[in-house]
């Protein structure tokens, strides 16, 4: 490589940021000695540029290095590990700011800040620079005009989790090259599926760069999830088409551009509560070699990771340059790359003060008078493994949250017949128990039978126990209890008895999160039928296991979810932004929600508490919704009659008389054997395992 010039250049802003003569380089380091800029040629040469420092960050401007070039960083300082410091200049680390990486992660013994096999304490002096990406320079001109985004009121907001990979990369109408990343997502045909299932919004599964654990690259695996980031500003070079030089970058903005052509939301599901170097056997590839004491929460004195996780280390948002790093990452997203939200995952590590858990933390107080953050879409994973992790129902608003409680509610319902009815009536109708006393609305519930960390529905309805064994970790990963119910096989079966009620227990389910009050998620494939031969921890399993089979896929459940969708989407009275009262709103009209038994009466106060019902009707006023429209003016919708019916065995049902209808007709039967019209007051059979709703006709 030549001779490289370098000036002095600016602190800010951190990252790479080109001009037309050259590129400034910045890099946050409280308790280095020094800092080297490291510039690598086609050839992967190197050559070093010491940097500037002022107010802890280093600098400086290199003439002629623009977008495309490759670099990273040498950090030198103490090696005291007992103290949390592990500068190593020996190791080349990724810049946290940069927007794209280039080249894969080789698991080396050189990656490692001591030598494999030895105490941690010991410093390695091997050269890591073969083996880790390098951080690139990017430039942001994409053209966003005409771009807007969709905007899409929670109220109305249908979630689809989708893994970038896993979606396309059997899809057999997306060219070949383009499966399994950003492009293939933004394919006409993809995009005119999403249409056509009518979700409103994709929640795509961690698109930061990552890259693999060693434990898992030591068994022959790879980390298919991807949640172990190591570039909080660069989509993952591995879903791209084109390239890793900054083309991840264009590819990423144009499928957001094409979804949101088609009125579809992003939202990223983003891993800022660790990293992907682990506790202090992981490897050295950024964070712990520019800083380690300012990026991680640390315990002993600083040489072990504070690990509320379960991945051997947490961010220490405590620290305002962590703080700093998460937020212009989310700002960036937003500004930059057009998402329209996020779903934050372990979310509770990320509002821990020094005693615990703390609504009032740094990250949130800064999300909320945030300008541009407040105003996206903000789901809670509510839960970390660490003391009083649990927070469902605590995060404040605007703030959604996954509802695990609705999860294994409707689970227990309709696979264990465990559920009591009240439990079950709070889940249907928006969780007011958990959400309303904090001002919140029922969309902070984001209802969902399952998500990627589990078992499919289908599968759920195929295993009573986890085969994980392909995972390598001797079955003993995931989770022991998922609330499900093999309907009397273990695994698939032609027996058709089994298959019927298995068809309705999806069906069931899948129906339940999508007409209750909240907001409706559902992941890839469940709609397909999708399987994952009874793995409920495929975050390994980059094959056949965890992708979505289109060949195989089973279009009569896809037809019956659409319907479903279409009914959620034509009807106001299933998404409605205000709690329910159970009463009345004017003298002359019914209550806005009510509850029945089997005899066609409302549920007496001893009914609430009898765990053996396993027959519930859920009746929902389309007269008494305290909705407006955009000029104030009310809104009004048909009412409807719901029966959940769990028993394996059919049940004779009375439907309600006047004043609640005069007559009622089907629109959504999850066993295809309902009658099709049926008089108020009328004794009707009830298939068995059935999911029914009833539109009401009243005089």
């Amino acid at each position: 490589m030549s001779r490289v010039e370098i000036w002095p250049g600016r602190e800010s802003p951190l990252g790479a940021t080109p001009d037309a003569q050259g590129t400034n380089f910045a890099v946050y380091s409280k308790n280095a000695e020094a800092v080297d800029l490291c510039l690598f040629d086609e050839d992967g040469a190197e050559i070093r540029l010491p940097l500037q420092e002022t107010h802890h960050v280093w600098h400086g401007y290199v003439p002629g290095v623009g977008p495309g070039a490759r670099y990273g960083f040498r950090v030198d300082g103490p090696f005291e590990p007992h103290r949390g410091l592990r500068f190593n200049p020996s190791k080349l680390l990724v810049d946290p700011y940069a927007r794209a990486l280039d080249g894969a992660f080789v698991l080396d013994d050189a990656v490692f800040g001591y030598p494999r096999g030895r105490d941690d304490t010991i410093q390695d002096h091997r050269d890591s620079a073969p083996f880790v990406p390098k951080s690139v320079v990017v430039v942001d001109d994409f053209d966003w005009s005409g771009d807007r985004r969709p905007d899409v009121p929670w109220s109305d907001t249908v979630i689809y989790e989708v893994h970038v990979r896993g979606f396309t990369i059997l899809h057999p109408d997306v060219p070949a090259p383009m499966r399994g990343t950003f492009a293939g997502l933004a394919h006409p045909a993809v995009v005119d599926y999403l249409l056509s299932l009518g979700v409103t919004a994709v929640e795509l599964m961690p698109v930061h760069h990552f890259v693999s654990e060693p434990a898992v690259l030591r068994r022959g695996l790879t980390n298919y999830w991807g949640y172990n980031t190591l570039g909080y500003f660069a989509p993952h070079a591995g879903y791209s088409s084109r390239g890793s030089r900054g083309q991840q970058v264009r590819e990423f903005k144009e499928m957001v551009k094409t979804l949101h052509a088609a009125g579809i939301e992003v939202i990223l599901d983003v891993v800022y509560n660790h990293t992907c170097e682990g506790d202090e056997r992981g490897p050295t590839l950024a964070f712990r070699g520019l800083d380690n004491t300012t990026y991680y929460r640390l315990r002993d004195g600083g040489r072990h990771y504070v690990n509320h996780t379960g991945t051997g280390n947490m961010l220490d948002l405590r620290n305002f340059t962590a703080l700093k790093l998460v937020m212009d990452s989310l700002r960036y997203w937003v500004t930059e790359m057009h998402v329209d939200g996020f779903r934050f995952d372990l979310a509770t590590s990320l509002v821990r003060s020094e005693d615990g858990v703390d609504m009032a933390a740094a990250f949130l107080a800064a999300v909320h008078q945030d300008p541009v953050l407040s105003t996206v879409k903000l789901i809670a994973e509510p839960w970390d493994l660490g003391p009083h992790g649990y927070q469902v129902g605590r995060f404040p608003p605007p703030w959604a949250e996954w509802n695990d409680r609705f999860r294994d509610t409707i689970r227990d319902f309709w696979l264990r017949g465990s559920a009591g009815v009240r439990e079950l009536a709070y889940r249907l109708s928006g969780s007011s128990d958990l959400y309303q006393d904090g001002g919140r609305r029922p969309y902070a519930s984001i209802n969902y039978a399952a998500s990627h960390d589990g078992f499919t529905v289908h599968d759920l309805v195929t295993y009573d126990r986890r085969h994980n064994e392909a995972n390598g970790e001797g079955n003993r990963d995931g989770a022991p209890e998922s609330h499900n119910w093999n309907c009397g096989h273990e695994g698939e079966t032609d027996d058709p008895v089994v298959n019927r009620i298995r068809a309705r227990a999806v069906r069931n389910l899948l129906a339940t999160t999508l007409l209750s009050t909240g907001v409706p998620m559902i992941c890839h494939g469940d709609e397909l039928g999708r399987t994952q031969r009874g793995n409920n921890n495929a975050y390994c399993q980059d094959n056949e296991i965890s992708w979505v089979d289109w060949e195989h896929a089973d279009r009569d459940l896809l037809g019956f979810v659409r319907d479903v969708i279409k009914v959620r989407r034509s009807h106001p009275v299933f998404r409605q932004p205000f709690f329910f009262t159970g009463s009345a709103p004017a003298p002359d009209d019914l209550k806005d929600l009510a509850w029945f038994g089997i005899d066609g009466k409302e549920l007496s106060q001893a009914d609430w508490f009898d765990t053996q019902i396993r027959t519930l009707g859920m009746y929902l006023s389309g007269g008494a919704l305290r909705v407006r429209d955009l000029r104030g003016r009310p809104v009004h919708d048909d009412s409807f009659f719901l029966v959940l019916h769990a028993g394996l065995e059919p049940v004779d049902f009375v439907l309600p008389g006047p004043p609640w209808a005069e007559s009622y007709s089907c629109v959504v039967d999850s066993t295809g054997e309902f009658v099709a019209e049926a008089a108020a007051g009328s004794l009707v059979t009830i298939p068995a395992l059935a999911f029914l709703v009833l539109k009401v006709r009243r005089d």
